[in-house]
């Protein structure tokens, strides 16, 4: 039962606050976790009340190869992207296929605020208040055709903007996909926008998968192509190593990654004497998720 609340953090707390965190922590305690908020984001099960990073954290600190090895190269060097005009091919078996604008997309969704928490396969985290709509009101206004399985995504291949895709070190366009159960899960959304502003190039404007219980590398960015596919899609991370990167990647603390332990992660902007806290299966979001993989051995099913 979804619950929708228009209330946002930069409501409850004063924007020179909003945008740093160590503020809020520090001076202003009382206001960083507003009871109103609290409560609505536990009847929801949407929103946690950690404490967002900063915007600084978040727009500065990514893994967007397209742009550069580095964490800090996207947030410079995909400046230069052009995401005006957009579009996005939808298509596969859907009642509707056509390629869609950018506002045809958005038309007659409900943009919300959900404050997720964001767990990187290098065992890393952050918390991101991201602006988007639940990515099944797309699905169902296109029609999903009863023999659908799975959705698979692709991002923007334009080499000329995107200097990480020129040469042949990674395959690109980008693309990922999900099973349609997943898809469907409230918890899943497009994401459009965070900390009230439009989504920042870097994080994957203007229309980036959040899927809040796998590892971040399922989010895929700058989303050109979605396919309705009654078979299992492939997925870039997946051709590259196997047996690293399995086509489901949730969040699991019982599972290694074969070159490092993911029973704990590193909170982003802990400070220097910040430790580390130990990962939760689902990224904490069992209750609503956890069904989806009853029956599934988790441990081979990575």
């Amino acid at each position: 039962m979804p619950f929708k609340s228009d209330l946002r953090w930069s409501e409850v707390t004063p924007k020179s606050l909003f945008f740093n965190r160590r503020q809020i922590m520090a001076g202003a305690a009382g206001a960083l976790v507003s009871p109103i908020l609290a409560g609505r984001a536990a009847a929801a099960g949407f929103s946690t009340d950690e404490a967002p990073n900063t915007l600084e954290e978040i727009s500065t600190y990514n893994n967007y190869y397209e742009f550069g090895y580095s964490k800090e190269e996207p947030s410079t060097k995909a400046q230069a992207l052009t995401i005006d005009p957009w579009s996005v091919e939808i298509g596969g078996m859907v009642d509707k296929p056509g390629t869609y604008d950018l506002s045809d997309v958005l038309a007659g969704m409900t943009i919300e605020e959900r404050i997720y928490r964001f767990r990187c396969v290098e065992a890393w985290s952050m918390v991101i208040p991201w602006q988007g709509f639940e990515l099944s009101g797309l699905l169902n206004k296109v029609g999903v055709q009863p023999s659908a399985k799975f959705v698979a995504f692709e991002t923007l291949y334009r080499p000329e903007e995107m200097p990480g895709q020129q040469g042949g070190s990674f395959p690109y366009p980008y693309v990922e996909g999900v099973r349609l159960d997943e898809a469907m899960n409230p918890l899943t959304i497009l994401a459009t926008g965070l900390y009230d502003e439009e989504l920042p190039k870097q994080n994957g404007a203007p229309l980036r998968l959040v899927v809040p219980w796998k590892y971040g590398f399922k989010s895929i960015k700058a989303i050109v192509k979605i396919t309705l596919t009654d078979v299992m899609p492939p997925t870039t991370w997946n051709i590259l190593a196997a047996n690293e990167y399995g086509f489901y990647a949730n969040v699991n603390p019982g599972v290694d990654h074969p070159r490092w332990s993911q029973a704990s992660e590193r909170p982003i902007g802990g400070g220097l004497f910040a430790g580390r806290k130990d990962t939760v299966l689902f990224n904490g979001y069992g209750e609503q998720v956890a069904s989806l993989y009853a029956g599934q051995d988790l441990t081979v099913d990575y």
